[in-house]
């Protein structure tokens, strides 16, 4: 008799002699919070390197004399290399597990980051050739795409459906936690030490941030990949991959479109400041911080506030909503003017950009845990290798479209596009049905760590 992996959990015991099926596993041991910090810090490390070095985009333009278009270009580019790598290292960890691939690609990135430092780096004698800049910053995203797929599914595999959500937007909490120490740390290095301390500052971040892999990273008890336990009823019972699941693909996209708008703040947020708003470069990147600091917060509590209400859809229509009216206010307040005179427009600019920054990254969390929630726990490395190719290959062209967007309309325009991205997301979202209603919100999720689906309504064990 084959095990009934649909049986709830809560079912009475089987009658002597027959096949019990699949047992209920104890609660998550303690060490899911360990693993949940070294995801943290692992996604920490590379976001210093990933949201930091765009904030350096004034210096980067002057040291190494690139025009607006170049340097749309070059913040790009390592989005490129995240976006061809997600996928494949997403198969990757789903195959190998979360260990060996965070070690190989945080060691990797590290090495990368170590000849930037070496080759690419300007200096008053000598100014590198775009192709070395260009190319490192490439190879870096390559080997940093391990990041994101590796820690996602260690969470997704050690917590349980009703803490998925506070654990995915704590792990979330570390793109804005490495940009927050990124804008400081690395403006300050490019202006003091130049960017051959940045890249090496970054490489040695990337090295200690490898070196929790193996201490605390571990497969979740009921994983095939810690022995052959599990793999009967795995083999018997498999898990059809997202990549086939048009829902998922939908979900991806969406996510990623939605960040479109997140990306025109981080990428050039400080560049409109400077040049728009008229703040100097200090109190540039201070608003870049707090952006990043009180987007942490925001992501932890929109995590706890979806799992206690089990209302991620109705939660990301509404950040869709909020963010439409947000970047259409900002691309309004644009066009009204030119603050050059006016103190009172460069405040309210400074404000207003810093409002739509902060709401336009409270719902990463949320959304990476309603996409690997319908994947399977099993699949949350694909999935969520989809989601970044998708949301990276929007990081490469946000850059390159915002200059143009400027030279025909100015910034006003870059901000009413960032406003119909939202609208367009929210579209994606309600055909892969997830926000369609509150319906939506009560369908069958996966069972704590094990890989059945129980009604929404039994009780947990």
């Amino acid at each position: 008799m084959r095990p009934n992996i649909l049986t709830p959990m809560t079912s009475s015991s089987p009658a002597p002699g027959a096949d019990p099926g699949p047992l209920p596993l104890p609660a998550p041991p303690r060490h899911r919070w360990k693993v949940l910090a070294a995801g943290v810090i692992a996604n920490a490390a590379f976001s210093v390197v990933f949201s930091g070095i765009p904030m350096t985009a004034i210096l980067m333009r002057s040291g190494y004399q690139l025009d607006t278009r170049t340097l749309g270009l070059a913040l790009g580019l390592m989005g490129l290399g995240i976006a061809l790598s997600e996928l494949p290292w997403g198969l990757l960890t789903d195959r190998w597990g979360d260990r060996p691939v965070l070690l190989l690609g945080l060691c990797g990135t590290a090495v990368a980051l170590a000849a930037m430092a070496l080759w690419a780096s300007p200096s008053p004698a000598h100014i590198p050739p775009f192709g070395l800049l260009a190319g490192g910053l490439v190879l870096v995203g390559l080997l940093g795409g391990s990041v994101n797929g590796a820690s996602g599914r260690a969470v997704m595999g050690w917590f349980a459906e009703g803490e998925r959500g506070l654990a995915m937007s704590i792990r979330q909490t570390a793109v804005p936690l490495g940009g927050a120490i990124g804008a400081p740390l690395l403006t300050g290095l490019a202006t003091h030490a130049g960017f051959a301390a940045v890249y090496g500052v970054l490489a040695a971040l990337c090295l200690g941030a490898a070196a929790f892999a193996p201490l605390w990273i571990q497969e979740p008890p009921q994983s095939p990949l810690r022995g052959k336990a599990a793999a009967p009823d795995r083999a018997a019972t498999p898990t059809p991959s997202p990549l086939s699941d048009l829902q998922a693909w939908r979900m991806a996209a969406g996510i990623g479109i939605l960040c479109a708008p997140q990306f025109a703040v981080l990428s050039f947020g400080t560049v409109f400041l400077h040049d728009h708003a008229q703040l100097g470069l200090g109190a540039a990147a201070a608003v870049m911080s707090v952006v990043q600091l009180a987007s942490m917060a925001l992501r932890i509590w929109s995590g706890r506030w979806t799992d206690r209400h089990r209302n991620r859809p109705a939660f990301l229509r509404a950040c869709c909503q909020l963010t439409l009216a947000l970047f259409a206010g900002l691309a309004v307040l644009s066009w009204a003017g030119h603050p050059a005179g006016s103190a009172a427009m460069g405040v309210a600019l400074m404000v207003m950009l810093g409002i739509c920054g902060i709401c336009v990254s409270a719902w990463h969390g949320v959304a990476y845990t309603q996409l690997a929630g319908l994947a399977g726990a099993a699949r949350a490395g694909t999935a969520l290798g989809m989601a970044n190719t998708s949301v990276f290959a929007v990081c490469f062209l946000v850059p390159l479209a915002i200059p143009h967007l400027l030279s025909a309309q100015g910034w006003g325009l870059v901000w009413a596009c960032a406003a119909a991205c939202a609208g367009w997301a929210m579209q994606l979202f309600a055909r892969a049905g997830a926000i369609g209603n509150a319906k939506a919100a009560k369908t069958p999720q996966l069972h704590e760590n094990v890989g059945c689906l129980t009604p929404p309504t039994s009780p947990r064990s």
